[in-house]
């Protein structure tokens, strides 16, 4: 029997995992977590499910990139596979680098759901297709890609923040923002911060504010 751990700051849309997950054959759910931390206390409490079934954003509580990066630093940790909404650049690199096994899409049919179960518990690296192909739509085009940090000040560039702003929001010196800026720029092609906010747009790195 397959254990899984939900997590998801919904709690109609744990429900409905719960019940999905528990109608899959050799797949059982153990325990609901709220966010990020509360999976890691519920862990840290001797709860030893093989696959942990985590959403990205969850409120004001632990998101799931960072409960991932915990989690995978665990000894011996379950796999984290990733049961979202989103698809953008930005989103599904952070959660490959911080360990996760698996990306999926919130609107993907039970039975795919099942496979990447199974598949995860295997230690196998499980992908949607939409998120397959923007992977794959990457290499292709060979740019090269910006950096966690490049990726998250391009996303406060969306929001409006003036360089001064974003040093202080990273505890960063505005020179470094400024030097993060040009790498920006050059990597997107563009020469303007409306330029490059538009590309991140385009290209999925960001989503919209």
């Amino acid at each position: 029997m397959i254990r899984v751990l939900l997590v998801d700051d919904h709690p109609v849309v744990r429900r409905g995992l719960r019940a999905m997950v528990d109608e899959l054959p050799g797949v059982s759910a153990v325990g609901e977590a709220a966010d990020g931390a509360e999976a890691l206390r519920l862990l840290d409490g001797g709860a030893r499910p093989d696959v942990v079934l985590m959403d990205l954003q969850m409120g004001a509580g632990m998101h799931g990139v960072e409960a991932t990066r915990r989690i995978t630093a665990l000894p011996d940790p379950p796999a984290v596979l990733i049961l979202t909404t989103y698809s953008t650049d930005a989103d599904i690199l952070a959660a490959v680098e911080a360990g996760a096994t698996g990306y999926l899409l919130k609107d993907a049919p039970p039975e795919d759901v099942a496979a990447a179960v199974h598949a995860a518990a295997r230690g196998e690296t499980v992908l949607a297709p939409p998120v397959a192909a923007r992977l794959l739509g990457r290499v292709r085009a060979g740019r090269p890609a910006l950096s966690p940090r490049e990726t998250e000040i391009l996303g406060l560039l969306a929001e409006g923040l003036a360089n001064k702003q974003i040093s202080r929001r990273l505890f960063i010196s505005e020179a470094t923002v400024k030097t993060h800026l040009v790498h920006i720029y050059g990597k997107l092609g563009v020469d303007s911060r409306t330029a490059a906010i538009a590309a991140g747009l385009t290209q999925g790195l960001i989503r919209p504010v």
